[in-house]
């Protein structure tokens, strides 16, 4: 395992994305940046919340040796649209600028991974708009369907929203730092060169406003979509709920109830990752997206 850690502490963000295009798709409303590889099918990858399409770096070449793959900065994040913001309607806005980046790019449907807030936007999309959907992947994020069943409070899952929020509002390499390290399972699991590609966008004072927004320092917090479980029961496509053992605001059993209230839906736990496995256990996570995507 160390050695694996210690390979994984060096790879470089662009190396792992050589033969990729970054580009910004101008759509009829908003703005949308990708990282984009491949041919196929269409694979729309969506971070969580105060990320940006790198955290995806180390999956999209792997997965465009079977996918077209989009990578994208999410609205209100990144180098995307970021205003105006939406707060009572924020995933419905994030959905419609996914929807609006693919109109402008001629793809009809796509499989969609979301984790986290990327989550939330992806099982919005696969209740509103099915027809425009693949499979869906829910990694990590859980807070779109309004549970009957309590779960015990994890002893860290309220600190995320003070060290996002302590992130722009004490900006340093240092606040950012230490709300990675909330995502990630132990802090060698990030990299010098990941840290600074957030603190960097982070220093662009529109992008840093927006996260405040976002973070609700300038803004209404959002109105989240709370879906009940009868709701979620009528998702129909095929989903894969993807978690991890060391996530530290919800527990495994979360994940595998999520699971339990969608239709068919499949289970996979990552260990020794936190809230973001894709970048922490990359080939673990490939090979789990992979096998789901390719089943008949």
């Amino acid at each position: 395992m160390a050695d694996s850690q210690d390979r994984s502490a060096s790879r470089s963000i662009w190396v792992d994305l050589m033969g990729s295009t970054i580009r910004v798709i101008q759509g009829a409303k908003y703005r949308t940046r990708v990282i984009e590889a491949g041919d196929g099918d269409a694979l729309v990858l969506i971070h969580g919340v105060g990320a940006s399409a790198e955290l995806f770096a180390r999956n999209v070449m792997n997965l465009a040796q079977h996918f077209h793959v989009y990578a994208i900065d999410a609205l209100y994040h990144g180098y995307s649209t970021l205003e105006p913001y939406d707060p009572e309607h924020r995933v419905e806005r994030q959905a419609e600028a996914v929807l609006d980046f693919m109109d402008a790019e001629c793809v009809p449907w796509a499989h969609f991974e979301g984790e986290s807030m990327g989550a939330g936007m992806a099982f919005y999309l696969g209740l509103n708009h099915p027809e425009r959907c693949g499979k869906l992947v829910l990694n990590s994020g859980s807070y779109y369907v309004n549970f009957k069943r309590t779960f015990p409070q994890m002893p860290e899952a309220n600190l995320l929203v003070p060290l996002c929020q302590a992130s722009v509002t004490d900006f340093s390499h240092e606040s950012v730092r230490r709300r990675m390290e909330y995502l990630v399972a132990s802090p060698g699991h990030l990299t010098d060169e990941l840290v600074e590609v957030e603190y960097q966008m982070y220093a662009d004072e529109a992008i840093r406003e927006s996260m405040k927004r976002v973070f609700g320092l300038t803004a209404r917090r959002p109105r989240l979509m709370h879906y009940e479980e009868e709701v979620a029961a009528t998702l129909s496509l095929r989903t894969l709920v993807l978690w991890t053992d060391r996530n530290r605001s919800a527990p495994p059993e979360l994940g595998e109830y999520l699971a339990s209230c969608i239709p068919g839906a499949q289970f996979v736990l990552i260990k020794d990752a936190a809230h973001w496995p894709q970048w922490e256990q990359p080939e673990e996570h490939d090979r789990a997206v992979l096998s789901f995507l390719k089943q008949a």
